[in-house]
């Protein structure tokens, strides 16, 4: 039965397993014979005549970072292990209407070290799934409760009126905002090569830009020391925005997303 029949199929790549194993090995046998060398030098019996060597500190040092980089080694041999790929059959999913609903969580705490416009090019990213609109809902949790992350959200939910129906127009295949208009290649775009389709891109990047430089404003503005919000992560009140993105011009349908700002 159709229903019955796997959505992907892993594919066990032995050539990479004996190859990877065998490097592993060989390389395991070095490190051991290094950690030996190293080992035997530095606890090494000396005579009540023999002058202690200046280097033995250096060599410490060094051996310890050999020891580090041995482990971090270790570790990238996990995924090395057991390669593996997948055959994936997108034609055996249900139909729209028998698909769960799916939240997304996004997460962010300072707009300092997690910049208001990548983490709304992740909201952004998000809200533009390939996946019906009135199942996908998208929450965004700043525990900072920045003011800055507050008017970006707001931002992004306008851009999103324009951005999505022109992703799902054109069946983009990058729909971060940011990675797509600085790609150099577009030939995963339908429609590449009419007028119509750089017309309309042209159109939407121009209101991204605008979208950037309203973010920039904004934090510009309130990072101003005299006319700033005075809102700091660990002084401000909670706050809850719910928005409702509707588009017509391609779909009718209804997508939710929720900013929670905590």
């Amino acid at each position: 039965m159709e229903d019955s029949l796997p959505l992907h199929v892993c594919h066990v790549q032995t050539l990479s397993i004996f190859i990877n194993r065998s490097h592993a090995l060989l390389h395991s046998i070095a490190l051991a014979f290094l950690i030996y060398y190293r080992t035997s030098f530095l606890f090494r019996d000396q005579g009540p005549n023999t002058k202690a060597t200046p280097l033995y500190l250096p060599c410490l040092l060094v051996f310890a970072s050999e020891l580090l980089l041995s482990f971090t080694w270790l570790l990238d041999q996990a995924f090395r292990w057991r390669p593996v790929t997948r055959t994936v059959f997108p034609e055996r999913l249900t139909e729209d209407d028998k698909l769960p609903a799916i939240d997304v969580f996004i997460c962010t705490a300072d707009p300092d070290k997690e910049p208001t416009v990548e983490v709304m090019n992740t909201v952004l990213s998000a809200m533009a799934l390939d996946y019906p609109p009135e199942k996908l809902h998208v929450y965004l949790s700043d525990d900072g409760g920045s003011p800055i992350t507050l008017h970006g959200m707001k931002e992004a939910w306008s851009f999103a009126r324009w951005w999505l129906p022109f992703c799902r127009k054109y069946r983009l295949k990058t729909r971060s905002p940011e990675a797509y208009f600085s790609a150099v290649s577009k030939d995963d775009d339908e429609g590449s090569g009419s007028s119509e389709f750089t017309t309309e891109r042209q159109k939407i990047k121009e209101r991204y830009e605008m979208f950037k430089e309203s973010i920039r404003e904004v934090r510009g503005r309130l990072l101003d020391p005299v006319h700033g919000s005075g809102i700091t992560p660990r002084d401000h009140p909670s706050l809850i925005e719910l928005s409702l993105l509707e588009y017509f011009k391609f779909y009718i349908n209804v997508g939710l997303v929720q900013a929670v700002l905590l």
